[in-house]
């Protein structure tokens, strides 16, 4: 997958990991600027030093998988047993459940993406399980980044599965170097064939035989093929007489070369002559284009998925930037009601209804990072108490309070409703039973703790009553004694559990035993249980078993994927770490499916994002043999021939809070109310009420509207002054000939 784009790819080095998640990645070491970009697949420029602190990008994808509708059968039962699978510029990141034996399912799952902010594209291929054969693709729906940036509300709705065209699966990126050279008669286009990475695997290994067909003005010149790789070194030159006057284009292709069947297009970048004359030479890495040159094909009758996508990127400022705001906020929730300004009570003033939800959670988020997470909601509860005159209402409206109170109950259940729920769920899933959780029935009833509202709905709900009124008394007494706990025995706990490393993740894996050096048999890999926590990743034979240490987490360099063809699966991921004599070591690990794969990686990364010496590159291959199965380098030691990817992460319930992300995303929200409450401030001074305004040292005003108004002045000039810290997206360009 291609998270991001970099020049130069013998530059890299490991760098310093950035704050809390989602973090940025090690930034290669930086280069000197190359001109500007002449091709269609456009290639990133190095950055400058700079001295000014500087923003961290954020981009997320929410993803929710709604239904199918219309599907084709697939199957000679006349059905089809149908699953998504998503991919970020074709790396797959999510699976959904198999919903068997039907043309119109229903998932309704959904998912948070953490991800670079150079992604290109993400696209949900509707597939048919086949038990005995490779399964079936149906269609595909692809969103780029471009078009969900048109979206600020979010891309909802039905959208048409179209035909999988192979010409348009590319991925990778290809190494050029490009130089007009000044000859004694004429002038010479040189074009050097470097390198490319992740290329799309066309073969049945998981592999590909890539060679390049370098084309200009009806000539043709190819490279060699390098057999079983996707990181393909050439290191070939080429070159071309240029006419003048003459508009041709030169196109770099990329192709799989079959010995029985037709070669396989792996993708292409084209470049205006025109403009490489003027810039007299290019270098970088380009992102391989598909083929666009077929007429585009009416939509299929291959139905319809509805889906709803919503990209967010947010430039976030150093945490120190956002104090102020943070203080502010801090100090009126500890005043509680007795602060005359209540900016708490203006915010949710100025909150729109449809908003109010992502308003209260990040409010939330905030005030749990400070400890004061209890103040905000008493202050919360205090308002609603203030302003309900009707009880049957107090805690029902589309109030601050009652989404606040939502969102806590979330963070804080959410632990317990895994352990209770969690094995049941799991067992279902295991024994594939049909079940049907309704909540408007029996649950809800009991949940209403009162006889008479706990009356039978439906009529044979009825024989099960007394059930339920037995349920509701135990119900009472079950949440009379939660909250009943002493204080002792809360202390008790809390120090139980702070001599216990918190558990992040843990379920079985296959750790492969020969480190790549080996032959791939089944006696390779053995099964154990595996935790990791905040201090290590730990393995044993049974989940009761006394578990080892395998890695310190402290010692992690990266945690990436392995390539299809280095052990037969696409589910095998690599943590490269350190021992204690300081050698480099890495740890082979399959998983069972997609899912737990990338759950497993966007842990891994999420513990380890701070450490030192992480890893700016990696081999996506095995050192097996004499050299890496990816890129056929011969030293063991030879510096990655991919990107690490230590920012792509899932989003979790567990996750530990971003606190300048947070502060960030109150700041968005205040700057678009920031009128009204301009607007207010100023029927406030005007009033009859009003005194005079009174300032603290250094003549900073003491109301809090005023202070307020002021931070919301100070970081949108912060904004303004402090620069990106990585380069913004260049908008793919299409070459346009002259004729």
């Amino acid at each position: 997958m291609k998270w991001e784009r970099v020049l130069r790819p013998r530059a890299y080095l490991p760098g310093p990991a950035g704050p809390a998640p989602p973090a940025p990645s090690p930034a290669p070491a930086r280069q000197p600027a190359l001109p500007r970009t002449l091709a269609s697949g456009s290639s990133t420029r190095a950055r400058t030093p700079r001295r000014a602190p500087t923003m961290a990008k954020r981009s997320s994808l929410f993803i929710r998988i709604v239904e199918g509708k219309n599907l084709p059968a697939k199957d000679i039962t006349g059905s089809s047993d149908p699953y998504c699978i998503v991919k970020v510029d074709n790396q797959p990141i999510i699976r959904t459940a198999t919903v068997w034996k039907s043309l119109c399912p229903f998932w309704g799952e959904e998912y948070q993406v953490h991800l670079l902010p150079t992604f290109h594209s993400v696209a949900f291929y509707v597939m048919d399980e086949d038990a005995l054969s490779r399964d079936d693709v149906i269609g595909k729906v692809c969103l780029t980044r471009d078009t969900l940036a048109t979206h600020p509300k979010g891309f909802s709705g039905w959208a048409h599965l179209t035909e999988v065209d192979p010409d348009e699966e590319v991925q990778g990126e290809i190494h050029l170097r490009l130089e007009v050279v000044q000859g004694t008669r004429a002038c010479r286009l040189r074009c050097s064939v470097l390198e490319a990475r992740d290329l799309a695997p066309k073969d049945r290994n998981g592999a590909s035989d890539p060679f390049v067909r370098v084309r200009y003005k009806g000539q043709t010149q190819e490279t060699s093929i390098v057999k079983k790789s996707r990181y393909p070194r050439w290191n070939e030159t080429f070159e071309f007489e240029l006419e003048e006057g003459v508009a041709e284009a030169l196109c770099v292709e990329a192709w799989d070369w079959d010995l029985v069947s037709r070669n396989d297009f792996l993708g292409k970048v084209v470049f205006n002559v025109q403009r490489l004359r003027a810039a007299q030479q290019e270098e970088g890495w380009f992102r391989l284009q598909p083929d666009q040159s077929k007429s585009l094909r009416e939509e299929g009758n291959l139905g319809t998925l509805q889906l709803e996508v919503r990209l967010r990127d947010e430039m976030v400022l150093p945490s120190g930037c956002y104090q102020p705001l943070v203080q502010l906020l801090c100090r009126e929730v500890k005043l509680g009601t007795q602060s005359p300004g209540q900016l708490i009570l203006l915010i949710e003033e100025t909150t729109s209804t449809e908003c109010r939800q992502d308003v209260a959670t990040t409010l939330l988020k905030l005030f749990l990072g400070q400890g004061l997470a209890k103040d905000f909601l008493d202050l919360l509860f205090q308002l609603e108490l203030g302003r309900t005159s009707e009880a049957n209402t107090l805690f029902r409206s589309n109030s601050l309070a009652s989404k606040s109170m939502e969102s806590f109950l979330k963070v804080a259940g959410m632990r317990y409703l895994h352990g209770v729920l969690g094995p049941i769920i799991d067992r279902v899933f295991e024994e594939k039973k049909y079940v049907e959780l309704d909540p408007s029935k029996a649950v809800q009833n009991v949940g209403n703790m009162d006889t008479p509202a706990s009356r039978a709905k439906e009529a044979w709900m009825e024989p099960l009553q007394p059930t339920v009124r037995q349920g509701v008394a135990q119900l009472k007494d079950f949440i009379t004694k939660l909250v009943d706990i002493q204080e002792k025995e809360e202390l008790d706990l809390q120090r139980a559990l702070s001599l216990q490393a918190p558990l992040v993740k843990e379920g079985p894996l296959f750790i492969h035993r020969t480190r790549g050096k080996g032959p791939l048999m089944s006696s390779s890999f053995k099964k154990l249980h595996f935790s990791l926590t905040t201090e290590a990743l730990s393995f044993a034979k049974t989940p009761s078993s006394k578990k080892s240490t395998l890695i310190k987490l402290a010692h992690i360099r990266a945690a990436e994927k392995v390539e299809e063809k280095s052990f037969g699966s696409s589910h095998v991921m690599q943590v490269i770490y350190t021992d204690d004599a300081g050698r480099s070591q890495t740890a082979y690990l399959q998983c069972k499916c997609v899912n737990e794969l990338n759950q497993w990686l966007s842990a891994l990364r999420k513990v380890s994002i701070n450490n030192t010496g992480l890893l700016g590159s990696y081999h996506p291959g095995v050192f097996r043999g004499d050299k890496w199965s990816c890129c056929h380098q011969r030293d063991k030691t030879d510096l990655g021939c991919d990107k690490t990817r230590s920012r792509v992460t899932l989003q979790e319930w567990n996750d530990p809070l971003d606190h300048d992300l947070e502060a960030q995303l109150i700041y968005r929200h205040l700057l678009g109310v920031e009128a009204t409450l301009r607007e207010k401030h100023r029927q406030l001074s005007a009033g009859p009420e009003a005194g005079p305004v009174l300032t603290g040292p250094g003549g900073a005003p003491e109301d809090p509207l005023a202070q307020l108004l002021q931070v919301l002045q100070d970081l949108r000039e912060a904004h303004r002054s402090s620069p990106a810290d990585s380069p913004p997206l260049e908008p793919s360009r299409v070459l346009e000939l002259q004729t």
